[in-house]
């Protein structure tokens, strides 16, 4: 669906443009999500992290030419963009929600609105994919059911679009209002009520009723009757003829009886009796939650009008929904990333294909591999692909005769394969090179299957890195410094064991001004790449110069030694003005240059112009001591002597920082220019502080349960026979032990592990590459996930354990291990 740039203008309220007529059909909020610069219009958000004004110039040097901005732009970027459109209005975010509403008011098919605590996605793609064989559906890509995402996934709809399912999804009190208006849906689903984003609601019934102003010109309304205050608030809120509730409790007020039946292991047959007929589905799912799910389901295909038949066949191959994007190391330099969803649609891959996008480098080229996909590779799907990039399309899987190729676009090589065997017969590693790679598939197991021939390494204990929890954490700590304060964004020690590259990757994308590596190995990498943001070398003792030089990492210097060998190198190489850091001892009494220093330090740099110094910082010794802040304060006061000498022989600004982590939240009157952000990137706080409550864990180490024994009393476990049971017992070992990172000081009980909702007591030694764990009154199996540390036990508790700090456990899981990396 596109509209006239004057369409636009008399949506929004604003002056029709005053240049000659452009067609939008993509509205963009992200400038690292530009696939169709001619045809896209920006809205310039504010958030509490960012600013989208800032990236406008940017974007018009890509090519867009329609902007949506709420303040005046700079003058000298404002002549360079002569033939873009700008609408100026009030409010960005109220201007972007006005518009897809406007949008949503042009179609009168069915629109379906989903809310809850939990099981929204799932619902929605389940809903999705039980109609899809019958109606064309438009639905919401995986979680776009923010303030933002709404509206961007209304913009979806099209004059082929036979009904539409969206989600809604809120964190305080006074938002679905503005969502409701934009969804507007004839149909609800209520999937439940529970404690996710308490914090900005007085209540849970507050919160339940605040969710139900979705529904509330709704002509039907799904929600399970046994959930006795959803019920409750729904029989309030709605006219009793909306209400189309089911129950699997024999609740007589319920539209829909239902009954549950585990006829056969991993599967549950739901039965219900609809305008007299009995009838029964049958799902590959035991959970309480996908029952739940899959009842939802149910009765929203009988309100939609769904055929049996056809509700039945697609409810018996309920796709296994999940909205984690993994990257893990391939085989020959690849990249892969794997993407489990309901139907390989572009709908769903848009979010994925982003993803991809935003992790390429110039060395690679990007392949998309289909595996059994339900959709028909058509010219639109194609001319997306080419828009992203992707060079690559392989198929797999039983197709229409017509084979699939790459008429009208030659930038795309397509393979087919009738089926996923044939391709793993006929397909090998040799035959991917540098490639960055998209599995998309509907099935898990066949995903499996080609993550099996592409991966690099395959272990039971993996290193999980969230980096949605990274962007959390990043945009947490940007939230508490002055808008023109930089954060320097550490991921030294190899991104603190979890990795560098994607770290770095991610956090340039999010704007950090820095990066920070401890290095110059570090540095050097992450050059070669793609990382071009500035990098800063820590490096007490560096010697290749020229390594520094080639690849621009701009080096700390803390003593006249390295200061003289770095001047005489860079004079060598004919440089000017090459950026350094210097470093001041301002009370850490490690490295750096003192305050009787800066006459001397001046006068060399002012007499040396191959090198030029770009900031000044230092370390505080006390920042998370409460106890010390008037040491800290001495500290502050020296740092600030040191800057005024030094500032005071140069011309330009030197920029300051000195504020760690725990500094940024407790020392706001300290920012400077910049700051440095280590351990709370990562999600640990070294101490408990309001501000930072909402971090959460980057990095989770899992392995499995390979084997599990019952033991009697008496029995000793492992080396040395330290383990000793004093009950009959069920012992479980787990593939990991203290080459993988796992510190033998846990052993015997001191530590433990997460299993299924239990914690689950350390026996015996810690072996190298195993350890048994006590699982006695904990449901679980072999195969069953466990953490060991992580969320449920966290490294701040490992680490008091083990008498050290976090950084020492993050920092010693082996590279043995693999790292994957996911968005959720």
């Amino acid at each position: 669906m596109t509209y006239t740039l004057s369409e636009i203008a008399a949506m929004l309220g604003v002056a029709a443009p005053d240049a000659p007529e452009r067609h939008i059909s993509v509205l963009l909020t992200d400038s690292r999500s530009l696939t169709n610069p001619s045809e896209t219009l920006f809205f310039a958000l504010r958030t509490p992290q960012n600013d989208g004004h800032r990236f406008v110039e940017g974007l018009y040097k890509s090519g867009v030419r329609a902007f949506v901005v709420d303040k005046e732009l700079n003058g000298d970027i404002l002549s360079k963009m002569s033939d873009a459109v700008i609408f100026t209005v009030g409010n960005t975010l109220d201007s972007l929600q006005k518009l897809a509403s406007m949008h949503r008011r042009r179609f009168k098919k069915p629109v379906v609105g989903i809310t809850g605590s939990r099981g929204k996605t799932i619902v929605k793609e389940w809903l999705g994919y039980v109609m899809m064989p019958q109606l064309n559906v438009v639905r919401s890509p995986r979680s776009f059911n923010s303030q933002i995402g709404v509206p961007l996934s209304l913009w979806n709809l099209d004059n082929e679009c036979q009904v539409a399912v969206f989600e809604a999804g809120i964190s305080k009190f006074g938002e679905m209002g503005t969502l409701q208006e934009i969804i507007c849906p004839q149909i609800g689903i209520f999937t439940n009520i529970g404690d996710e984003h308490d914090a900005g609601f007085d209540s849970i019934e507050q919160k339940c009723r605040e969710k139900m102003l979705l529904f509330q010109e709704c002509e039907d309304l799904v929600y399970c009757a046994d959930n006795t205050l959803i019920s409750g608030i729904a029989v309030d809120s709605v006219e009793k003829g909306v209400i189309k509730s089911w129950t699997i409790n024999g609740n007589s007020s319920a539209w829909l009886q239902l009954s549950v039946e585990h006829l056969q292991p991993g599967e549950t047959t739901i039965r219900y009796e609809y305008e007299g007929v009995c009838r029964s589905v049958t799902i590959k799912y035991t959970r309480k939650e996908d029952i739940e799910n899959a009842c939802h389901v149910l009765t929203a295909s009988l309100v939609l009008g769904i055929e049996h038949d056809i509700i039945a066949r697609r409810m018996s191959t309920l796709p296994q929904i999940d909205t984690r994007l993994s990257v893990i190391e391939g085989v020959n330099s690849c990249m892969i990333i794997t993407d489990v969803g309901p139907v390989a649609d572009s709908v769903w891959m848009s979010t994925s294909l982003d993803f991809m996008c935003r992790r390429k480098t110039p060395d690679v080229t990007l392949t998309v591999i289909l595996v059994n996909p339900e959709i028909v590779i058509d010219s639109n799907l194609k001319k997306i692909l080419v828009r992203r990039g992707v060079s690559r399309l392989i198929i797999t899987g039983d197709r229409p005769s017509e084979p699939v190729c790459g008429d009208g676009f030659p930038e795309l090589k397509v393979e087919q394969y009738v089926s996923l065997q044939q391709m793993l017969a006929e397909v090998s590693q040799s035959d991917f090179d540098h490639e960055l790679i998209l599995i998309e598939s509907s099935d898990s197991l066949c995903a499996e299957s080609v993550l099996e021939m592409l991966e690099a390494r395959r272990h039971e204990t993996v290193l999980e890195v969230n980096l949605d929890a990274l962007v959390g954490n990043f945009n947490l700590m940007r939230s508490l410094v002055k808008p023109t304060t930089g954060v320097v964004a550490m991921v030294k020690a190899g991104g603190y064991g979890a990795g560098s590259y994607e770290l770095a990757k991610t956090l340039q994308a999010q704007g950090a001004s820095y990066l920070a590596v401890a290095v110059a190995d570090e540095g050097v990498e992450l050059r070669n790449r793609g990382i071009t943001m500035p990098i800063m070398v820590l490096n007490p003792k560096v010697t290749n110069y020229r390594t520094l030089f080639r690849y621009g990492l701009e080096p700390e210097i803390y003593s006249f030694d390295i200061l003289d060998q770095i001047i005489c190198q860079a004079e060598r190489q004919g440089m000017n003005g090459f950026p350094i850091h210097i470093k001041i001892d301002s009370g850490m009494h490690r490295l750096g240059f003192l305050l009787e220093d800066m006459p001397r330090l001046v006068s060399t740099l002012q007499k040396h112009k191959a090198v030029s110094p770009c900031s000044v910082f230092s370390h505080l010794a006390a920042a998370d001591c409460p106890d010390m802040d008037s040491y800290t304060a001495l500290q502050f006061d020296y740092f600030d002597s040191c800057c005024k000498q030094l500032q005071a022989g140069f011309g330009h600004h030197i920029m300051r920082h000195i504020l760690n982590s725990v500094g940024i939240a407790r020392f706001p009157d300290h920012q400077f220019d910049m700051v440095r952000l280590g351990i709370c990137l990562y999600g640990i706080s070294p101490l408990e502080l309001p501000q930072l409550a909402g971090l959460k864990p980057v990095s989770t180490l899992r392995t499995v349960i390979i084997s599990i024994k019952t033991w009697n009393d008496g029995t000793t476990i492992g080396y040395g026979r330290r383990g000793v049971v004093t009950k009959e017992s069920r012992i479980a070992t787990l593939p990991i032990g203290y080459a993988d990172g796992l510190n033998r000081h846990l052993g015997c009980g001191r530590g433990a592990v997460f299993i299924n909702g239990c914690r689950c007591p350390i026996v015996g030694s810690i072996c190298m590459d195993v350890c048994m764990v006590d699982v006695t009154g904990c449901e679980c199996e072999v195969g069953d996930a466990v953490e060991i540390f992580g969320r449920n036990i966290t490294a701040d508790e490992v680490a008091g354990l083990l008498d050290t700090i976090p950084y020492e456990v993050l920092t010693s899981v082996s590279q043995r291990v693999k790292r994957v990396y996911y968005r959720e």
